[in-house]
């Protein structure tokens, strides 16, 4: 296979597993940063300008790894390979869609997918309702595109909590507010979703003076088992949205377990290490079962 990895450098972490594990199966294997390449629409033609040439159809396969702060331009250069008929390990529309937490947690509430109460609004003159629609404080104020648990705020007060989203609201800054699951003790669990399957899940374990979870903040990790509701939460998220990989993260409360976000593109170092498991690899093998039943499809 020509696999194109999505990425804005190879020195990061999860770029450099996925490409070693595909060269290691004989896999033709390219880093190719998103932020470099140019959409030219002319004529009908399919163009993606890459260091002065087109590579629209070098490629069998790409995987996205698009972060926050390039989610419309990556978006746009996965679609433009999905509309010449590349196969993405995460379609454009899924990255837009999990990148933006309302949107996410709606279709995840349409789908009859548990979530923590969660409240979207962007009235300034009834904030205190909005707190009430909750249960009162404390609650949880999340910018829609925050990652890595930057943007997550616990208002331990009514009173403060009107003021940080009156603060919020002032400056157009879009949040979301959700119900605060003491029980989950700063704890929360990471599914890595591969090709419907679970491959891995991990426990991670806030700092003592931190409530948020994220390994980026200082956190710790352990593998966990899931039950079966959890496999069946994490595996329709990632169907629903569109991503054949995909990590999804539940927290669980006295209701069960919910989903609080899922990542188009998850990172793999934390999990590779604290779990042992091969995340990498699972990927690259996905793909090749991909790429193997497309070839018997077309020949049959």
């Amino acid at each position: 296979m020509n696999i194109f990895i999505l990425s804005v450098g190879d020195y990061i972490y999860s770029t450099q597993r996925i490409y070693k594990e595909a060269r290691r199966r004989g896999h033709n294997v390219q880093v190719v940063n998103h932020l470099k390449c140019s959409i030219k629409l002319s004529g009908g033609k399919p163009e993606i300008i890459y260091e002065g040439k087109n590579i629209i159809d070098d490629v069998d396969i790409i995987i996205p790894r698009i972060g926050a702060s390039a989610t419309r331009h990556g978006a746009a250069v996965v679609k433009e390979f999905e509309m010449n008929g590349v196969y993405s390990t995460a379609r454009s529309l899924g990255i837009l869609r999990a990148q933006n937490k309302v949107r996410t947690l709606q279709i995840m509430n349409r789908k009859h997918i548990p979530i923590p109460n969660t409240v979207f609004s962007v009235n300034p003159e009834n904030i205190g309702e909005q707190i009430d629609l909750l249960g009162g404080a404390p609650i949880i104020i999340k910018l829609q595109e925050g990652t890595h648990g930057s943007g997550v705020i616990l208002a331990e007060s009514k009173k403060s909590a009107k003021s940080i989203i009156d603060t919020m609201y002032s400056t157009n800054t879009s949040i979301l507010l959700q119900e605060f699951i003491k029980e989950s003790n700063s704890e929360d669990i990471r599914v890595l979703v591969v090709g419907g399957k679970v491959v891995s899940s991990m426990k991670r374990k806030g700092v003592d003076d931190d409530f948020r979870s994220n390994i980026h903040r200082g956190g710790s990790g352990s593998k966990v088992e899931l039950t079966e509701e959890e496999e069946a939460i994490a595996i329709k998220a990632a169907h629903h949205l569109g991503l054949p990989v995909a990590g999804v993260d539940l927290i669980r409360s006295k209701r069960g377990s919910l989903l609080i976000e899922v990542n188009s593109t998850p990172g793999l170092q934390g999990i590779e290490a604290y779990t042992g498991d091969n995340i990498a690899k699972a990927i690259v093998k996905f793909l090749e079962e991909e790429c193997s039943a497309k070839s018997l499809k077309t020949t049959s």
